[in-house]
């Protein structure tokens, strides 16, 4: 083979070669699958603001999307602040645990000043108590209180903690005689009027004459020993600091969760002590009214009165949801499609592979009908700006501790949902297990205190059921608790409310089984990088290789006899 014929056959490999690698490093923008969006958009950074309440978990959301290019700030600054930055079109969005109120509880405006929007839920959760209670200089840590001993405290009717009436919600145990100082929220709050909402509601006339009215407020009305702090991070900190003792506040669960400290046992219906697990939470919200009418400003919003009521012995009863509230209209002059890509992905994370974070932080995982509807609310940003990509994004991928794949219509959390321990019911215990844990409190479970386990009000042996085994980093259920057969069955929590009262029940999709999820996750940057370049050189070589070896064939002498 003479040499001509050698740099032929090298340049067709070239081309060859090029021809195959060029594809992959400059066609990938446009044929890579919704798994990697970071090759198929631009992502731009949004800023939102509001609840408290919901920060933990949507502080989290925010690190994990990250890494996927997706920039998000986020301020608390509480639902009342959301909602008004939100309306004034200084962020992207806003959180907050209650709606628009048209006007708020003093006079002022509460709306959205005309800006398009929708209420898209983000996850459940128990409104805490937590406080310092100490004897001899020891933590309680197993404190019970009825809902109306609690209303009574703050509205200051209750105001030593050797009152009768904790005693009583203690099966007879004594505590010091410490004045009680209740820590309230000084701030325009979401987690004060879901509060103030329960106490209206299921004790108007303790609440309705402290308030002055009835009705729910964001503005606690602070009176006598009660001290305001902004944000349920100073609430929790005021409580677990050093001149703590003898306070006690309201916060979402993962607050004293994340501090190690003590939370109430709130009294339900059936007579039990529970706190805000995720189990007790999704229990409680099984009778939750969503409203159903797509053509309802309150579209997507929450009824709490049959949760308030409900008479399964392992419910919450302080349990409700969170909005986020984001940018519908099409001209929105903060909106581009950037910003409507980003916050789709962020929340499509959220509704999906974040919900798996959401027991281990304190929070309580969305029922598939939520998240159904949440997904149909984000394809509200594809209506507003058709550049928007929302394709292959589907329910079935999420991987969510709610879902039961062979029963859309179940809500697989709260079906495993241990019954509580005999001796969290009234007339027994208190049970020695500390608070706060984010672990049922369970027959079999082993006291903390050495004390031993009371027996059932009504003499007979505890039941042996035991806490689900969950996994901590994904908050999945390793391996589910029995389930009592003569305790009620859970509902679905799709009972739902039109604009005129009336109640129905929301179809459920056919039973599935659910794949592994597929998370929105960005192609790795080395890989593209790496097929780009070893591209663009081949294509260099290309160009200048034929002119290189035609210059040096000229200069080589010809040798004889070739």
């Amino acid at each position: 083979m003479t040499r001509r014929t050698r740099i032929r056959a090298l340049l067709s490999l070239l081309v060859a070669a090029a021809c195959l690698i060029a594809p992959v490093g400059f066609a990938a923008a446009s044929t890579v699958g919704p798994a990697t969006p970071a090759l198929r958009t631009t992502y731009a950074q949004i800023e939102g603001t509001g609840s408290t309440w919901s920060e933990l978990i949507v502080q989290q959301w925010i690190a994990d999307v990250d890494a996927n290019g997706m920039k998000v700030v986020y301020t608390g600054g509480g639902s009342s602040k959301g909602r008004k930055d939100f309306a004034q079109g200084s962020t992207d969005f806003a959180i907050s645990e209650i709606p628009y109120q048209g006007t708020d509880e003093q006079g002022n405006a509460d709306t959205s000043n005309g800006r398009q929007f929708a209420y898209l839920p983000i996850v459940a959760g128990g409104t805490a108590f937590t406080y310092q209670l100490k004897i001899g200089g020891q933590q309680v840590k197993n404190l019970r209180l009825s809902g109306e001993t609690i209303a009574k405290i703050f509205t200051n009717q209750i105001t030593n903690w050797n009152d009768p009436a904790i005693a009583a919600d203690n099966n007879g145990r004594a505590f010091p005689s410490l004045p009680i100082t209740p820590v309230v929220r000084s701030d325009g709050s979401g987690t004060t009027a879901q509060f103030t909402l329960w106490m209206d509601k299921s004790y108007p006339s303790i609440w309705r004459p402290f308030y002055g009215k009835s009705g729910l407020t964001s503005y606690y009305p602070r009176q006598g020993r009660a001290i305001g702090q902004a944000g349920s991070d100073q609430v929790m900190n005021t409580i677990a600091g050093f001149a703590g003792n003898g306070t006690i506040g309201y916060v979402e669960y993962s607050y004293p969760l994340n501090k190690d400290y003590p939370v109430v046992k709130v009294l339900n219906k059936a007579g039990y002590y529970v706190e805000p697990t995720q189990y007790n939470t999704a229990v409680a919200l099984t009778k939750a009214q969503i409203n159903q009418d797509p053509n309802s400003p309150l579209y997507l919003t929450q009824i709490l009165d049959n949760v308030y009521t409900n008479a399964d012995p392992r419910a919450y009863p302080i349990s409700s949801y969170s909005y986020m509230i984001i940018p519908t209209g099409s001209t929105d002059p903060r909106m581009t499609t950037a910003k409507r890509q980003t916050l789709a992905d962020f929340m499509y994370y959220s509704l999906c592979a974040g919900q798996t974070k959401a027991g281990p932080y304190g929070y309580s995982p969305l029922p598939l009908n939520l998240v159904q509807a949440g997904f149909d609310q984000i394809a509200k940003l594809k209506t507003a700006d058709p550049a928007v990509d929302l394709t292959s994004r589907d329910v079935k991928s999420c991987n969510n501790p709610t879902f039961d794949g062979k029963n859309l219509s179940k809500n697989k959390l709260a079906q495993i949902a241990p019954q509580p321990a005999a001796c969290d019911k009234t007339g027994a215990g208190p049970c020695g297990y500390d608070t706060g844990t984010n672990q049922p409190s369970t027959d079999g479970q082993q006291p903390t205190d050495g004390t031993s386990q009371a027996p059932a009000a009504d003499g007979t042996s505890p039941p042996t059921d035991t806490a689900p085994v969950v996994d901590s980093t994904t908050g999945e259920v390793v391996q589910a608790a029995p389930v009592d057969p003569a305790a009620p069955a859970a509902d679905t929590g799709t009972t739902t409310t039109d604009t005129t009262g009336t109640t129905a029940t929301q179809p459920q999709a056919a039973a599935a089984d659910f794949p592994v999820p597929t998370e929105l996750a960005a192609a790795r940057p080395a890989d593209t990088k790496t097929f780009s370049w070893v591209a663009a050189l081949l294509l260099v070589a290309l160009v200048l290789m034929p002119g290189v070896m035609a210059t040096k064939l000229r200069r080589r002498p010809v040798r004889r006899g070739q």
